[in-house]
């Protein structure tokens, strides 16, 4: 690049296959884009931040890419490039240089983390509103201080939940150590009203994923929060009874071991870091704590419907005003025969897909050859 050409803005995001660039230029002329496997040229003449003026950079990629499959666009208000990469993988950083140039952003609008990668994702390379006028706000720092405070409410919100769980987790262990078994009879009493708050406010992830803080699927969120929230609010709170048996105990205790792991991975996550460790024991965990939640959710559900057959709770009966009729026991029991080991299967298949996508395919016979 000559001495007087500039840098435009230029925000970036990936999937593990492709990555997006946004270059802020308006009326482009006479572009030049130079795609190579591991360097990306460009140069051209546009309205950028300093006004009508040459624009251009020269990148050298973290990872190779695939030129061929590789394209560009020119649009009104800014150039976009949709970068196909050599190896689906996802890179660390854009660049091979750990030192990132000041005009070179993340764009979170359009930004997908490994973990939040589902089968169906999108395509990031949709049009979207309003980007210069983005832009033009972040060079009075806006953007950078929301995103900023974004991150701090995400780490204040992982490291409560952490903490949450640590205390349930920390009440439970000691109470067993001094009492063993028969500590298991109070474990509701110990721990139910931080489990409550834990909960309760797990609901807040429906609304990250809403709002766009976390790329998540809004639907998976729903239906493991919400999943969740009927065992302990409706079927544990709702029955006290059930609040003694043994079996929230061993419940609790694999909620809690679950979340002690994925939040700290989070947290972690919210500033790019990552531990090896720690990514490894998040998608591993679950392998074994997931069937025995399934199982200890089940024996609540189960244990529950004599109960409710007996107190009539949440079931609606004739006659009344709305001529409608709803049994609750019903429902709990169509739930087991129909709906439970289909349900035990998806959540069992999506995490492994998502193990695959973050640490690759297991050969055991290389293991254990």
């Amino acid at each position: 690049m000559g001495e007087n050409t500039l840098s435009p803005f230029v925000y970036w995001a990936q999937t593990d296959s492709t990555v997006t660039l946004r270059i802020e230029l308006r009326n482009v002329q006479a572009p030049n884009v130079n795609l190579q496997e591991q360097n990306l040229i460009f140069s051209a003449v546009g309205h950028g931040a300093q006004g009508e003026k040459k624009y251009g950079f020269n990148l050298r990629l973290f990872r190779t890419i695939d030129p061929e499959k590789s394209r560009y666009r020119i649009l009104d208000r800014y150039v976009e490039l949709s970068l196909t990469k050599a190896q689906v993988e996802f890179w660390p950083r854009l660049i091979e240089d750990t030192k990132k140039p000041a005009w070179l952003k993340i764009d979170f609008d359009k930004w997908i983390h490994e973990e939040d990668l589902s089968d169906e994702a999108r395509d990031i390379v949709d049009d979207y509103p309003g980007l210069y006028e983005q832009m033009q706000a972040e060079e009075l720092g806006w953007p950078t201080k929301r995103e900023s405070l974004k991150k701090v409410y995400l780490f204040l919100y992982n490291l409560w939940q952490f903490v949450g769980f640590i205390y349930v987790i920390s009440v439970m262990s000691t109470r067993y150590l001094r009492d063993g078994p028969e500590s298991m009879e109070g474990t509701y009493e110990a721990v139910g009203w931080m489990m409550h708050l834990c909960l309760m406010t797990q609901f807040l992830e429906v609304l990250h994923s809403l709002t766009g803080y976390t790329k998540g699927s809004v639907f998976e969120a729903i239906v493991q929060v919400g999943g969740r929230g009927i065992i302990f609010f409706c079927l544990i709170e709702g029955e006290e009874r059930m609040q003694t048996k043994p079996v929230i105990f061993y419940l609790f205790l694999v909620w809690s071991l679950i979340e002690l792991v994925r939040y700290p991975y989070y947290l972690l996550r919210v500033y790019d870091v990552e531990l090896s460790f720690i990514t490894w024991l998040r998608y591993t965990i679950w392998i074994p704590l997931y069937p025995l939640g399934f199982i200890f959710e089940g024996v609540v559900i189960l244990r529950d419907i004599p109960y409710f057959d007996e107190t009539g709770k949440y079931s609606v009966a004739l006659p009344n005003k709305w001529n409608f009729a709803f049994h609750f026991p019903t429902l709990l029991r169509c739930y087991l025969l129909f709906f439970f080991f289909p349900a035990m299967y998806k959540m069992m298949n999506h995490m492994y897909h998502q193990r695959i996508k973050k640490l690759g395919p297991t050969s055991w016979k290389k293991k254990f050859a």
